[in-house]
């Protein structure tokens, strides 16, 4: 499933340059993931790098947005499709 952000963050941006999909941007209060660029690093990295390096631990499993890791493959490969 893709990644969302929680309240909690504190507007770091450590987690920005670190996604390989640019899935995450600014947004009004905190920064945002954008759920049909997140591959939660599936196709790139092993763990999501967001993840770890975030330093208040406030992104975690987008529940609504249930995906298998082979759903979350086919994003991989359809976004670097679309990127070619």
């Amino acid at each position: 499933m893709a990644l969302t952000i929680l309240a909690d963050c504190i507007n770091c941006a450590a987690c920005e340059p670190e996604c390989p999909n640019s899935a995450i941007s600014a947004g009004d209060d905190i920064f945002v993931i954008d759920g049909d660029r997140c591959t939660e690093c599936v196709g790139h990295y092993d763990e999501s790098q967001c993840v770890a390096i975030c330093p208040v631990d406030c992104i975690v499993a987008d529940t609504s947005r249930a995906e298998t890791r082979a759903q979350l493959q086919h994003k991989y490969e359809r976004l670097v499709a679309d990127a070619a």
